[in-house]
This record gives structure tokens, sequence and C-alpha cells, in this order.
């Protein structure tokens, strides 16, 4: 499994260089005095975003990163080279933790994020720099001062607009891959989806969304049970929910009940969760028994204020209704929303 959203990494920054203890020593100049250089300073360790990046894999394999620590400084007053930053390209969405007190240092969502984390060590000063009137020939020079250094926990939380819900077998991995170019595994057992999928969705023309597939969402999933502890994460950067009720007889509970059960499920993991808009799908409307629930299922929901669609991601019926509403309520939501970040 390639997906990867959580890694521990160990991170120090360079240390700076030793100044430089030397004294001039030319033909036909005497007593030359210091001139021994400042040392460079260590180089940063610093976070950017790599939009091509889509998980943390690249970080499970190497878990030291250190950056180059500043060289001595030299005779004839030169400064030491300077250490080379250490460059750690992340995922767009991954926090950034201090994984000994749990303090979150950064949160890097945007495309152009960079932010230096650690900071180098200084350089330090040659005996050039502590001559005076009546120390013309010193011999004391100061060492750099170390680099900063953190162990640091890495969490991607997926940056979508749109999270399918549903139980699992609901039709999450179908849909997606009927209204995008996501190929997900799928299958008609249980927890299929192992990993999140992501899908950009077209609609209006020129304008797109992008849909994740959240796997594993069962009754206790925010205790651990399935695979929902993991990965209710990833739902929670989302504008909106579709949230997908398969009607068929494959489906032992009641559809109602499960809808209840998967919304406490996730306001137990997080109570602003409870707040987003939801969408309902009733899927597989290909299927004959499950046409003749589908008024009664419908009515109830659309008594309950949510906004219903009938639909089938095997023959495309009802995707295009849904695709458009879902982009006119993001649409909705963003002109509502005033932007705090330009």
């Amino acid at each position: 499994m390639n997906f990867v959203d959580e890694v521990k990494i160990n991170v120090k920054a360079g240390d700076g260089g030793r100044g430089g203890l030397s004294f001039r020593r030319e033909k036909f100049i005497p007593r030359g005095g210091p001139d021994g250089g400042d040392g460079g300073d260590g180089g940063n360790v610093i976070l950017r975003v790599d939009p091509g990046l889509g998980t943390l894999l690249d970080l499970r394999y190497k878990i030291h990163y250190k950056a180059k620590n500043g060289a001595p400084g030299l005779s004839r007053n030169m400064h030491g080279k300077n250490g080379e930053d250490c460059v750690i390209s992340v995922p767009p969405g991954t926090l950034v933790y201090d994984d000994d007190s749990g303090e979150l240092l950064a949160d890097l969502t945007g495309r152009d994020d960079r932010i230096v984390l650690l900071k180098g060590g200084m350089g330090g000063r040659g005996n050039a720099r502590f001559a005076t009137s009546t120390n013309r020939a010193p011999r004391h020079f100061q060492p750099g001062t170390e680099g900063e250094a953190r162990r640091l926990r890495l969490e991607l939380k997926l940056l979508a607009d749109v999270g399918l819900v549903g139980l699992p077998n609901a039709g999450k991995s179908t849909l997606i891959s009927a209204i995008s170019a996501a190929r997900p595994k799928i299958a008609d057992y249980p927890f299929t989806t192992l990993v999140p999928n992501l899908g950009v969705v077209g609609f209006g023309g020129y304008r797109s969304f992008v849909v994740a597939d959240i796997p594993g969402l069962i009754e206790g999933a925010s205790d651990g049970q399935g695979l929902g502890s993991r990965f209710l994460r990833h739902i929670e950067r989302t504008d909106l929910f579709l949230h997908l009720v398969d009607l068929s007889p494959l489906q032992e509970a009641d559809p109602l009940e499960s809808f209840a059960i998967l919304n406490r499920e996730l306001g137990r993991h997080n109570p602003e969760l409870a707040d987003k808009p939801q969408l309902i799908a009733l899927t597989k409307q290909d299927l004959t028994e499950v046409r003749d629930r589908t008024p009664e299922v419908r009515a109830h929901f659309e008594q309950l204020g949510y906004q219903v669609f009938c639909i089938s991601a095997a023959t495309g019926e009802g995707l295009e209704p849904l695709v458009h509403a879902l982009g006119r309520k993001l649409d909705e939501q963003r002109r509502s929303t005033p932007e705090t970040e330009s």
C-alpha cells in the first residue's frame, strides 16, 4: 500500500563554522596582525510544498535529515562558506508537529507554501574581530553555535472539496471512477478501498473540483473500528459531504439508521464535521429492488431538508445533475465565505 499519511523524521540544521585563527604574513609587512575570518552560518531546514506529491511515501524510508555545517573562517579575513539548506518536499495539506511536545509548527496547504522550520547556527567570529589597541595579536576566536534540532511528526490531511461518505459497498469507488479519471480498485466485498482516492471532476466547461473517496466508515469508526479511525482526518478539510446511501438487498442494515450512525461517527471524530452541508445520493438505481424502495426513502430525506439525487454509477443515470449540483453548492459556499488569505 503506497499511501502514507503519517511519518516521523529527525531533522537538524547545520552548525555554524568556527572563526579563523590566522595572522597576516607577507614579505615587507612585519607584524601584519590578525586576519582570521568569521565562520560560515549553518544551513537551515526548509519545508516546501510540492503539488506533484500526493503522500508522504518519500519520507517513509529516510528518517534523518541534516543541513550542511558552515565552513571555518579563513585567513586574509575571508568568511567561511555558509552551509547548504536542507529542503524537504511535502504534499499539500501537510501538518508539521513537534513530536516531543505535540506543538503544531506549520500547516502547509498552499501550492507555494515554504517555511524555514529550523535555523542554522551562526558562524563564530575570527581572531581579527578581537584586535584592540592593547591586544594587537589576539589568539582568541569563537566556535560556531549549534543548529536547531527536532523530531517531527508529519501528518497529511488530503485537500478536497467534496468528501464521499457511506458504508462499505455503497458505491463510492464506482462513483469516483465514473465522474473523474480516478481508477480505484472496485469489487463486491467490503473494504475494497484501503486508501483514500482523489479525483478531479470537471463541470460547467472549464471549472472543476476535487472529490475524495474516504474508505472504511462503519459504526465505531471514530473509536478505531474498520479503517475509519485512520482516514477520518482526510475529510476534515472538505467543504461538503456527498453521502451515498445504498438501498440494495446486499445491505443488511436499515439505510436510514445507517445514515444516522455515520453522521454520529463524523460528529464524534470532530464536532465541526456535523455542521458541514450534505447532499444525499441514492445509489444503484439500475437495480429494480432499489427503484422500488427509492420513493419512500427519498421522501424521508427531503422531509429532513436534504437535497436528494438518484444515481447509477454503472449506467451513468443522474450523474450529470449531481455533478452540477455539487459544483453550484461549492460556488455558493465560496461566495459566502470571506477569504482570509490572498
